[in-house]
């Protein structure tokens, strides 16, 4: 495999006919010379700063990769394009040791490497790595050294990054180590190639062409992940079609899993629990039935035949209609058992995923994944992770972390984050969610005492558990940009940064991800970050402040619709959720109403205990209080909702008019894609705001406080907007 320009010739084509029939240039030159995204942060354009790029020049005279190992032949082409980009020029790839060479590689395939006796290395596994300036053999150099190919592959990719955001690498010492095993993507993506909850077109497996046509954008794909840290891909949606494990869809994954095995990545399936009744010919798929495990053994046996490092098995199962061992009188773990029994022998893992929940049991929704799982601690095999979301809920614009975390230390926990925006606008807001995720991974459970984060519950070292891991559901599709939206991108790359080292910043890692894809120039980086560090505390204030959560239309979960109600079942309907009447607003999860609280450690419960006590942020998550109550800033409760939502719809046209100030400094094509969507997402957080307003003030019947304009239109008009077509529906 080689990587292939970014711009075929066809563009080129077209670009030169467009110029041939208009006098004015600028919009042949717009559509058809801008930066269009694909490339997403592996831009590697050439350094603007001359004294930089002489600088780096000057120290990377030739470049020595060790090994022959298709890893080692993608580290050459990816030094070699990447260099050659940055720096202006083609480097050679020596064979012999020159001052300022830069080597690569690990002590089994190079001799130079192996006579350093670098000690470091003993405590980095087989991902880490480290890069350094050394003497070898009396020459200076820069060493990127591993214990696999797969390590040095993660540390040439950790020296570029160092380049793109124009780092000094003249004393560069750099260790580095993955803080956790498991650092995965979930597609949820069905075989006729509908993305569920995707927002930026089709799923990039074009499951019909495969096996024999293998598209660039697999290698890509292969690339960007690497270049993160990502180490696994869930191809397939959790809501999964049985035929993923048929011989005809087997062979479409393993042709993915030979792309990307040299990028250190492993293939993953969603599998449906029913598989052996509907594709076995077997009349039952009880977990305890023999014959129902000969058939999952069995199968395992024919994937690992065809995959051979094939990662695991990642399952939805009795939650929202999927089957699962419940339907059998079974436990969760009776279920994950039976599956991780079939893996174990191969070296496979079960995810399985703690998102459940069931009218039937007549307990508060967000009560019932602890519920349900805390009992099971212990009783899983030991190549079973749970995977849990980051709230009780749903993936909300605000939640507390899920009391799950902590609670099981003697079971492994597996994050599961939303990167696609199911609930925080699609494609076309501007939602940076670095500080999203570390709010979630800094929260401290207090599991054992203060200090017990949920990141450590998560990389295991809290409860010394022997695997970990963390998932996000991606937000990629074919759009040529992968993510629909400029910004989006760095969606993907945070959770990749965090899902290697949790204790990075929000604002570090967007400051790398401005500086690789936008640009180095200082102004553009501290307004960007700014912005993106920004975001998702404006959006969380137009759709849900104060703690409100789910109330998004129904379906599609498309704009506000706090006015949802009569459905199959309550905890579909938002006015479920924010309970708002004449004598107030919130949901009663205290001692005095479901006592949801009772489900965290203290100080956590204590302090979510009380209307006065709690962060103002998860208010009307666990309190259902008067709108006459008086919130920290002195306003009543109704005063300030309306004040934040006003505030929140207001800081997007903020936003979106320091982005327009940033036009000639930011690449044409990348601008207008981005101004674009901020005057989507300014026109819907005004509709978010005048909706909701409308329709809590219609239970409050008070005014709109003093200074702030009156909503446009009338609730029921807002009651009345549908959009049977928006994208990402469940199928």
């Amino acid at each position: 495999m080689q990587i292939k320009h970014f711009f075929r010739p066809i563009t080129f084509i077209v670009y030169f006919f467009a110029l041939t029939l208009t006098a004015s240039l600028s919009w042949a030159q717009f559509y058809f010379a801008g930066e269009d995204g694909y490339r997403l942060w592996l831009k590697y354009d050439e350094l603007q700063d001359q004294t930089r790029k002489k600088h780096y020049q000057k120290q990377l005279q030739s470049v020595l990769v060790e090994g022959q190992s298709p890893t080692s032949e993608v580290i050459r082409q990816e030094l070699s394009y990447a260099l050659r980009g940055l720096l202006g020029k083609a480097l050679p790839n020596k064979t012999s040791i020159a001052n300022h060479q830069l080597i690569v590689g690990t002590p089994q395939n190079s001799s130079l490497i192996a006579e350093l006796q670098l000690a470091e290395l003993a405590d980095l596994g087989k991902e880490g790595y480290l890069i350094r300036k050394q003497k070898v053999r009396g020459k200076t150099v820069t060493v990127i050294a591993a214990n696999t190919d797969i390590g040095a592959l993660y540390g040439t990719f950790h020296f570029l990054r160092l380049l793109q955001t124009q780092q000094s690498i003249d004393q560069v010492s750099i260790v580095s180590a993955p803080k956790m095993d498991l650092r995965v993507l979930n597609h949820w993506d069905n075989l006729d190639r509908h993305v569920e909850r995707g927002y930026a077109g089709q799923s990039i497996w074009d499951w019909h062409k495969l096996p024999d046509y293998q598209e660039q954008r697999y290698y890509d794909y292969a690339r960007a992940n690497a270049s993160i840290g990502i180490n696994g891909t869930v191809l397939n949606n959790v809501n999964a079609d049985p035929l993923i494990l048929t011989p005809q869809y087997l062979e479409k994954a393993a042709a993915l899993a030979d792309i990307f095995r040299p990028y250190g990545i492993k293939v993953y399936l969603s599998v449906k629990f029913s598989s052996p009744q509907l594709i076995g010919g077997l009349k039952t798929s009880d977990p305890l039935n023999p014959e129902v495990q000969r058939w999952w053994q069995e199968k395992a046996k024919e994937i690992y035949s065809i995959i051979p490092d094939f990662g695991g098995f990642l399952v939805k199962a009795n939650s929202e209609g999927q089957p699962g061992p419940g339907d059998f009188g079974r436990s969760h773990a009776e279920g994950a058992n039976m599956l991780a029994d079939a893996l174990a022998s191969h070296g496979g893992v079960v995810m399985w995923r703690a998102f459940v929940y069931a009218n039937e049991k007549n307990e508060e929704r967000s009560k019932q994944a602890y519920s349900e799982f805390k009992p099971l601690d212990g009783q899983f095999r030991n190549n079973v992770l749970v995977q849990v979301k980051n709230g009780p809920i749903d993936f909300q614009p605000r939640e507390p972390f899920s009391p799950l975390f902590g609670a099981m230390p003697k079971t492994p926990l597996m994050m599961e984050f939303q990167i696609t925006l199911e609930y925080l606008g699609f494609s076309t807001h501007a939602v940076y969610l670095g500080t999203l995720f570390k709010e979630v991974l800094d929260s401290d459970t207090y599991a054992k005492g203060a200090g017990s984060s949920v990141a450590k519950v998560i990389d295991g070292s809290l409860f010394n558990n022997n695997i970990s891991g963390i998932a996000g559901v991606a937000n990629i599709g074919t759009d040529r940009n992968w993510t629909g939206h400029i910004i989006l991108q760095s969606n993907w790359y945070v959770f990749g940064r965090l899902a290697w080292d949790h204790q990075l910043s929000a604002r570090e890692i967007a400051d790398e991800w401005v500086r690789m894809t936008l640009s180095n120039d200082a102004e553009v980086v501290a307004t960007v970050t700014d912005m993106m560090m920004d975001s998702r505390e404006i959006t969380v204030n137009y759709m849900t402040p104060l703690g409100l959560h789910h109330i998004m239309d129904e379906g599609h979960h498309y704009g506000p619709g706090p006015w949802i109600k009569d459905l199959g079942r309550d905890d579909w309907t938002s006015v479920y959720y924010h309970r708002a009447s004449p004598s107030g607003i919130g949901f009663d999860r205290s001692p005095s109403g479901v006592n949801a609280v009772e489900q965290y450690f203290p100080p956590v419960r204590d302090l979510y205990a009380s209307p006065e006590t709690i962060p103002e942020e998860f208010l009307l998550w666990f309190h259902h209080v008067s709108w006459d109550y008086k919130t920290r800033s002195g306003r009543t409760l109704w005063d300030e909702l309306v004040h934040r939502y006003y505030q929140g719809a207001a800081d997007v046209t903020a936003m979106k008019n320091t982005w327009n100030s940033l036009q000639g400094k930011i690449d044409p094509y990348q601008f207008r894609q981005v101004q674009m969507a901020l005057g989507i997402q300014e026109k819907e957080a005004y509709w978010w705001r005048n909706a909701c307003v409308l329709y809590f003030q219609s239970f409050s019947k008070k005014p709109i406080p003093t200074g702030l304009e009156k909503p446009q239109g009338t609730l029921e008009e807002y009651m009345k907007l549908k959009f049977p077509h928006a994208p990402g529906q469940g199928k």
